[in-house]
Formats: structure tokens, sequence, C-alpha cells
């Protein structure tokens, strides 16, 4: 099995288990670069790399430019130049690095990062909520489903279950934190059953009923894109947060001999000196920079 299969399975693999990562690959390149185009790569947060994209010194440079794509969630074209590579085909809008360590030529790479899908948890079984669990995971929601909601990392829960367990599952989605709670009901029925919960400001605000855009939807399947209509416009506004991922950002340090920006891993090239720690993108730095202290 190639190493281009070996990764596309390790990438399918990560998504489905809702790992967050970047994957990187190389779009163009120029001799004597080691990497080739179609060469990838998966950046996980913590800064470790799977797959090859080139040398070290390539490979230092998307690391620092990939982790913090896990917080934005935005793509970025990410070209990475020798110090004397003028000549290497400008691309517009790409972000570029120049690193004065690597061996040969420039490199140009894709970054797109991999999050979770926001998280939909649904409560019912009435044909509004099969409507909705048929569309929402088109639209790019992972759905889960039951008689309460389960709420663990969700970004929003539907309760559609025609009187059947309400004020329970929306106690349990308001105490759970989920800050988008939407009861399939009308006008009237819905108040009621949000008054018998005698719920504060915040938790009234937090509770959308009836829930979905008005679209004078009339069938369970007209509904269904209403209510997803309204979530997709919450997600997109910023206003519903995405299935919660905890990024730590791996420390990041500047090589004292070239300038770069290094991240911080077991396997760095490191030198203490004088009780202080210095990092290196290369062995190269490292050795040129213990020449520097230790000369006369």
């Amino acid at each position: 099995m190639s190493m281009q299969s070996r990764l596309a399975g390790r990438v399918a693999e990560l998504i489905s288990e809702g790992t967050p990562f970047v994957h990187v690959t190389v779009v163009r390149a120029q001799c004597p670069t080691s990497a080739r185009p179609g060469d990838a790569a998966v950046v996980f947060a913590d800064g470790s790399i799977e797959g090859f994209i080139g040398g070290i010194c390539a490979e230092g440079s998307v690391k620092v430019a990939a982790v913090p794509l896990l917080e934005s969630g935005e793509p970025v074209l990410l070209r990475i130049l020798p110090e004397d590579g003028d000549g290497f085909p400008d691309t517009d809008g790409a972000v570029t690095v120049v690193n004065p360590c690597l061996s040969g030529g420039a490199i140009e790479l894709f970054l797109d990062p991999k999050l979770p899908a926001p998280r939909l948890a649904l409560v019912g079984s009435t044909p509004i909520a099969q409507a909705i669990a048929s569309f929402a995971e088109p639209l790019g929601f992972a759905v889960s489903r039951g008689d309460t909601p389960d709420t663990l990392g969700a970004s929003a829960v539907v309760i559609s279950s025609h009187g059947r367990n309400e004020e329970e599952s929306v106690r349990a989605a308001l105490d759970a934190g989920v800050e988008f709670i939407g009861l399939v009901a009308s006008r009237k029925r819905g108040a009621a059953v949000l008054d018998s919960l005698d719920l504060t400001t915040d938790e009234r605000s937090r509770v959308r009923s009836p829930i979905g855009i008005d679209i004078g939807a009339k069938t369970a399947e007209e509904i269904a894109i209403s209510i997803l209509a309204e979530l997709v416009r919450e997600l997109r506004s910023g206003n519903l947060r995405p299935s919660e991922v905890l990024i730590e950002r791996p420390e990041v340090a500047i090589d004292p001999v070239c300038g770069m920006s290094v991240v911080v891993q077991h396997d760095t090239p490191h030198l203490l000196v004088d009780g202080v720690d210095h990092w290196f993108c290369n062995p190269g730095c490292r050795a040129r920079h213990a020449e520097d202290v230790n000369a006369p």
C-alpha cells in the first residue's frame, strides 16, 4: 500500500473519531526540494505530524502555520520560500513564509483544518424528527437521537416529541449548558411548556419555540428544512458554537540562528546555554549556535 493510500485511510479514521487535525497537501514544489505535488500529511493540535511534505525545515514552517488553523477553522495556501526564492511563481491570497534553512527549492501547500462536525442532539421519533435526521448529516451535522437529549458536546438540542418528556428534555439541555435548544410545538403549547418550568431570563433566551425560519412550511419535510435553516444561520453567524474542541497550543520558540519560529516538541533540536533553553529548526542551526557559544 502506498503512503498516499495509508494516509487517506488515516484521514478517514480521524474524521470518524472526531479528532481535529490539519490536512496538508503539497500543491507545487520546486527542485531540489524533496517533496512532490500530491505528497500529504496530517498535523495534530500538539504539532505532531504524520505523512510526508518535505524535510525537517519545511515541516517546521508547516507546523507553525497549521496549529492556529484548528482555532480559526479557515484553510490556508502556504508558500515556503528559501532566501533566494523570488523566482517561484506568485500566488494571490497565499501566506508566504521565508525559511532561510530550506536546502533547496520553494514549496506551496494547501492546509485544510478538519474539525469535528457540530453535533445535534435530536429528541423524539416523530415524522419531523425523522426528516431532520435525514437532512442534517448532508448539511454537516453529526446527529444523535434518543428519548432524552444526549447533551455531551452538543451544539444544539432539538425536541420533537409531541408532548412526550418535553419539560424533562428542556431542563436537561439547560442544565448541561447547551446554548441552543429548540422545541417543536405551536406557539401556544410551547409557551405553556416553558411557563411550567419557571425559567430564568437567561434560560428562557436559550430556548426557541416555535423553532424554524418562517417559509410557510406545512409538511414534516418542509418544517425540518425550516428548522435546519435556522440552525445553519446561527452556526454561520457565530451564535451557535460548534462542538467543543480542546486545543492546547504547543510552545513556539524562535531559533536564535535563523530567526525561524519553531514548535517545541520532544524531538525538537535543543541546547541549554547558561541555564537558558534554546530551540532550533534543525540540527544544523543547533550545531552552529553551539560553535558560537563555545568560540573563544
